[in-house]
Formats: structure tokens, sequence, C-alpha cells
């Protein structure tokens, strides 16, 4: 399975638009696992999987579709899934989850991560129908 990276300047020396740009060599690969997107695609499968509303299926899958986008960048979401929520908090919840992946999405697609970016809008898809289901 492979793991996506991130490249990022590291100086230790600020520097201003009137500097010479950083010489080469500057640049650190940093893995999506360590990001704080990585941070948030975690949090959204834990509040899509603390749901309890079926939602029809479509909480489920977009919980599959964040498990693949997690899976391509070399993440682990398990843990713990007995808190349930009831209905109305369910919904609050998939909202707040929507949230996170909409911030993974933009970041996704800014890095060029179009695997990524496919699961993360189809997962937001899943939410959109789910919250539409009484």
């Amino acid at each position: 399975m492979g793991t996506a990276s991130l490249l990022a300047i590291t100086t230790s020396t600020s520097q201003t638009a009137s500097a010479p740009p950083a010489p080469a060599g500057l640049f650190q690969t940093i893995g999506f696992s360590d990001s704080r997107e990585a941070g948030e695609l975690h949090q959204a499968y834990r509040i899509l999987a603390t749901g309890d509303h079926d939602y029809k299926g479509h909480r489920a899958a977009a919980m599959k579709q964040v498990k693949a986008a997690a899976d391509l960048l070399g993440l682990d979401l398990r843990g713990d899934d007995k808190d349930k929520e009831r209905q109305v908090l369910s919904d609050d919840q998939l909202r707040e989850a929507r949230g996170h992946l909409v911030n993974v999405l933009g970041a996704s697609e800014v890095k060029d991560q179009k695997k990524i970016s496919n699961h993360i809008n189809a997962a937001i898809k899943q939410i959109d129908v789910a919250l539409s289901i009484r």
C-alpha cells in the first residue's frame, strides 16, 4: 500500500520577498499521515462511525469512501465505535463530519491528490443523501 507525501521547504531562517530562492536540497518529504488533514479525515470517520441512524446505508457508504481514501494514504482509522448517538445528534455529527471532509477535499485538490479527492467527494455526496433521509 503506497502512501502519499507532501513537499515542504524547511529552513532555519525566514525568507522575505526580496530574499533569494531557497537552495536546492531544502525540500523534505512529509507524510500525509502526519498532517492536519489526516487528523480531520480520522475525525470525520470517527464521527460517522458513532452515528446511530442508518440513513438507508448512506452513512456506511460515506464511511467506506473515507476508509478508501485513508487506505490510499496509509492511515489507520481503527478505534472504538461503541458510542452511538440519537438521530438528531447523529444528523449534527454528519454535518460536522462533512465539514471535516470539505477541509480535507480542499487540501487534497491543492496537493493534486486526485484519487483521494474522488473518494472524499463520494463520501460528501453520501452524507448529503443521508441527511436528506428521515
